[in-house]
Formats: structure tokens, sequence, C-alpha cells
């Protein structure tokens, strides 16, 4: 069995008006271990929070309708049964050009899994967010999240608020948060928190 530490509060959010996106789990020293490298280095004080929340800890399933910078709808409920991950970002924030490339290959890795990639732009207007996509040949969807704040929103409610870009968050197969990275993402931890959340039963 992995150990886990207490439960402790996250702060996250993808916006500097500190919309809420709390969220609240355990975090897994496996993981940290796992991923060091045998430096010293923690996630905490290194490229960000890992937390983990078991099944039986999430909250309501999030739902959102949104438009993505190609102009076209999407839901979070169109995935209903697939593992979402949603990674919160805009194009001059260094950690999210830095995360790009590893956050494309675990997409296409994953999109035949039942693994869904959506970008989450908070700053950027459709024309920048789009540029982005070209100049790094992302091909998940992205959706402008800075005008009304619809993704931001959806995951407010819970315990905590932040200020944090970028920061991924992990959906299980009911649309929950079942995990969540504060910062740049580690790619061998992402992989980690989708593989073990695709292999839960629901």
């Amino acid at each position: 069995m992995i150990p886990k530490r207490p439960s402790t509060l996250v702060r996250l959010s993808a916006v500097a008006a500190a919309l809420a996106l709390g969220l609240t789990g355990c975090s897994s020293s496996n993981l940290l271990s796992q991923y060091q490298s045998g430096s010293n280095k923690n996630y905490i004080s290194g490229d960000g929070t890992i937390t983990e929340i078991e099944p039986a800890d999430r909250k309501q399933p999030v739902e959102f309708t949104a438009t993505t910078d190609e102009d076209a709808s999407i839901s979070r409920s169109t995935y209903e049964g697939k593992v979402v991950v949603l990674n919160f970002w805009y194009a001059s924030c260094p950690p999210c050009r830095v995360e790009a490339p590893d956050l494309e290959s675990l997409s296409k890795k994953y999109a035949d899994q039942g693994v869904q990639f959506i970008g989450v732009n908070v700053r950027d207007e459709k024309d920048t967010a789009r540029a982005f996509a070209r100049s790094f040949k992302m091909t998940y969807p992205s959706v402008v999240d800075s005008g009304n704040a619809t993704v931001q929103l959806a995951l407010a409610g819970a315990r905590g608020s932040a200020n944090a870009t970028p920061t991924t968050i992990v959906l299980d197969k009911k649309g929950r948060v079942a995990s969540s990275i504060l910062g740049e993402a580690d790619k061998g931890v992402l992989n980690t928190l989708i593989s073990d959340t695709l292999a839960e039963k629901n």
C-alpha cells in the first residue's frame, strides 16, 4: 500500500483575480521519491505541489461548456467515461512553454486509451492561443477562458483559492477532480497520475 500523507489543502488558480480552484487531497510520498532522481528537491519547492484525492473523498463532477480558440463548443460532459486532463496556461508563461511538449506527448500517448486533454487559456485572446498551438504543435483543444472564466468558475467552490499558472488537473471518468499538479508538470509524475486514474474501477 502506498503510504499517504495527511490530507493537505492545495491552493491553485489560473487568474490574477484569484478565482477559486480549490482542491483537497493526499499527497503521495511515493510519487515524490519515485521522481526525485536522487536529488533532495521536492515538488513543493520545485515544480509544484502534487495532490491526489481518494475516490471516496472526491466532490461533485466538474461541469462546463466553453468555446475553444477554434470557435468550437466543448463540454466536460462530452467526455463522460473518459479521464480528462485540464491544463491551465497562457502563452507568455515560461513554465507553460517548458511543459508544452510533454503535455502534447502524453496527449498522443493516451489518445486511444480514453484520455482527453483540454487546455484552459487564462489570459490570451484566441489568436495568441492559436499561435502558441502552432508553435508547439499542440493537437488537443484549448478553451479561451480569459473573458468569462467559465472553466475556472466550474472548479470554484471547493476548499481553497489560489494564484498559480500553470496548473494541471486530472478529472476521473465521472468528471471529479482526482489529482492536481500546482506549477510546471513533471512528465513522469503526470503520466503516473493519469495512468492511476485510468486504471480505477467505476
